[in-house]
């Protein structure tokens, strides 16, 4: 029986809130009004730029005291209004868990950083240490406790993080997109400790999380805020994603894949009852199902070459005998060997050649954290880079941009050496997107941080004026020209570091994350937008953990762990092979409902949403 059963208050009141930050046309969030109870677990959906995070920033009273913004309605926080009350004493009651935990982070020990917040409410020190234990033991780190933060995995940053917000004694838990840049395994660490927090049912957690996958289990509410910012929909975690699914997706919200598979099946007169909401649920209702259609077959591989590290860490070459797919290109199982590397398309042309290059964080005194790298992207190619937190993905693709220096003749982009080339040469070779949009930003407004390459390249005014308003368009900025991008939501931030990139026509674009932030409908834009600018030729790399991304478009993976090459190789082949495991990563969720069906074995191969079938509708 849940606390509101029994009668106990709200930990958290909202009653008819609007927020409308400094420079915006409108607020978001436009009028919610909602209660959060003890034992609660909230899910908060809705499209990219709707209030989200905004609604998370008001609920501890960071916003109006620390962000400056327009504030109706009201905002009680264990019955103390936000209004008229600090930050300091609203968070004895809601501790906030952001995004990126390096933003967090202060101190140099774990044990140390867990104690901060609590040390700094002059909490007496016996209380410190025993809550610093408790929270840490909770999280799995007291034995890491006088480790350096940095030390720390990306999921062991983010448990710390968590630590130090149960530390605080705070029983309303917050956490804006947790997962956001975590591999599957840090996904599964955050997730076991929010599962042991809501098993004692006194907390209460508010989540913002695009990753429905991993947080389908744990949610019971879910909280649906509409492209204003208006709540459209408040109820059961399970009852509402199968009911509304539809009306979720026209919103533009994330959905399980599995739904969305489910969804798409449903189009083609496959309908499966209850609509699935996990891997293991859509894998049992397929095979429950008496007969299946033979799935549609991957109109697109292109390759022909994978390679595996030799002992020593090198990679090699594997050209393997394979079937032909459907327009006549080969894939690979990866068998048979030689030395040469090299990977280019039908014309013979490479857009990128990487040769022994290893890569030093800090200097040359600092670790190695990319370890002699040989690979070759063939022009026209859309490749994924993907691997555990720490596996050198992001150093790999910042070496090729020339964002960290490599040595020299290490990388080649279309015969440019970009660690030596100026920023003029290098933006007309390659584009580049941060992980971060924020490292990127340097201009005061969003029109200018767009104009910023073409004034580079001497576009005239008038055609640099015309190409920006496009841009802005294309990514639904028009409205934000003047606004400053410090102060944009995460989604906008992320689609106009794209947009910096794309806008200057660069041959080669590299993207860290890309949609990392945003909502469905913008995501799969973006994607599409990617897909069609590499359908006309430009060669496209990507480092993300979301597999299921990586399935649906990209031609071709290279995988990495502990800083090497562990494969690359056409992506269908590469998620049907060992590498994923080797990598210490998980099948997409389509895979892994898929692969163990026994009824239907054909469908073993289906990885991507586009081999179900479908007649084309909403899913």
């Amino acid at each position: 029986m849940t606390s509101a059963e029994h009668g106990e208050p709200p930990l958290i009141e909202l009653d008819d809130v609007r927020i409308r930050h400094a420079g915006a046309a409108a607020a978001t969030p436009d009028g919610v009004t909602l209660d959060l109870r003890p034992g609660e677990v909230v899910l908060v959906l809705g499209p990219s730029g709707c209030g989200k995070s905004t609604l998370t920033l008001a609920l501890n009273g960071l916003i109006p005291h620390a962000v400056p913004a327009e504030v109706d309605g009201q905002v009680r926080v264990a019955g103390l209004d936000t209004a008229t009350h600090t930050v300091g004493e609203l968070s004895a009651h809601v501790a906030m868990v952001f995004q990126d935990p390096d933003a967090q982070v202060v101190t140099g020990s774990v044990l140390d950083e867990v104690a901060f917040g609590p040390e700094n409410q002059l909490v007496p020190a016996d209380e410190v240490l025993a809550r610093a234990e408790r929270a840490l033991k909770l999280v799995g780190l007291w034995e890491r406790r006088g480790d350096d933060p940095d030390r720390l995995s990306g999921g062991g940053r983010q448990r710390l993080a968590i630590a130090c917000a149960l530390a605080m004694n705070s029983r309303v838990l917050v956490l804006d997109e947790p997962t956001a840049n975590l591999d599957p395994a840090g996904i599964d660490e955050v997730y076991a400790v929010l599962r042991e927090l809501a098993s004692e049912r006194d907390h209460a957690i508010v989540l913002v999380e695009h990753n429905l996958d991993a947080a389908v289990d744990l949610v019971d509410r879910v909280v649906v805020l509409d492209r204003a910012g208006r709540l459209v929909a408040d109820g059961p975690a399970r009852e509402l994603l199968r009911t509304r699914a539809l009306e979720l997706a026209e919103l533009g919200v994330w959905l399980p894949v599995s739904t969305i598979a489910a969804l798409r099946l449903r189009d083609a007169g496959i309908v499966l009852d209850p609509l699935p909401l996990t891997p293991s649920e859509l894998g049992a209702a397929l095979d429950a199902a008496p007969e299946l259609p033979a799935p549609a077959v991957p109109s697109r591989v292109v390759g022909g070459i994978a390679r595996h590290a030799d002992a020593d860490g090198r990679s090699r070459r594997v050209d393997a005998d394979v079937p032909t797919t459907r327009n006549g290109e080969r894939g690979t199982d990866a068998t048979g060997a030689t030395d040469t590397p090299g990977a280019t398309d039908a014309t013979g042309a490479t857009a990128v050649r990487v040769r022994g290059l290893s890569v030093q964080r800090g200097g040359r005194r600092g670790p190695t954290v990319v370890h002699e790298v040989d690979l070759d992207i063939a022009a026209g190619e859309f490749l994924a880079i993907v691997g555990t937190n720490g596996a050198g993905k992001t150093s790999l693709l910042q070496a090729i941009a020339g964002v960290i220096p490599a040595p020299p003749g290490a990388v080649e982009v279309l015969g440019l050496d970009p660690t030596r080339a100026d920023a003029r040469e290098r933006t007309r070779r390659i584009g580049f997107v941060f992980q971060n949009p924020e490292h990127q930003f340097v201009a005061p407004t969003v029109g200018e941080e767009l104009e910023l390459s073409l004034r580079q390249q001497d576009v005239p005014d008038a055609e640099r004026d015309e190409i920006v308003e496009r841009m802005l368009r294309r990514f639904g900025l028009d409205a934000l020209r003047a606004q400053h991008p410090f102060l944009l939501s995460g989604g906008q931030k992320r689609r106009l570091s794209v947009g910096t990139a794309l806008i200057a026509g660069a041959p080669v674009l590299a993207l860290d994350e890309p949609t990392f932030g945003q909502d469905r409908e913008r995501a799969a834009e973006l994607l599409g937008m990617l897909r069609r600018l590499n359908d006309e030729g430009t060669t496209v790399l990507v480092v993300t953990h979301d597999l299921q991304l990586v399935a649906d478009h990209t031609t071709r993976m290279a995988v990495m762990a502990e800083g090497r090459l562990l494969g690359v190789g056409p992506t269908a082949d590469v998620l049907a092979g060992p590498l994923i495991e080797q990598a210490g990563l998980r099948h997409p969720p389509l895979a892994r409902a898929t692969r163990g069906l026994i009824r239907h074995p054909a469908w073993h191969g289906v990885t991507r949403l586009a081999q179900l079938p479908s007649t084309g509708g909403a899913a």
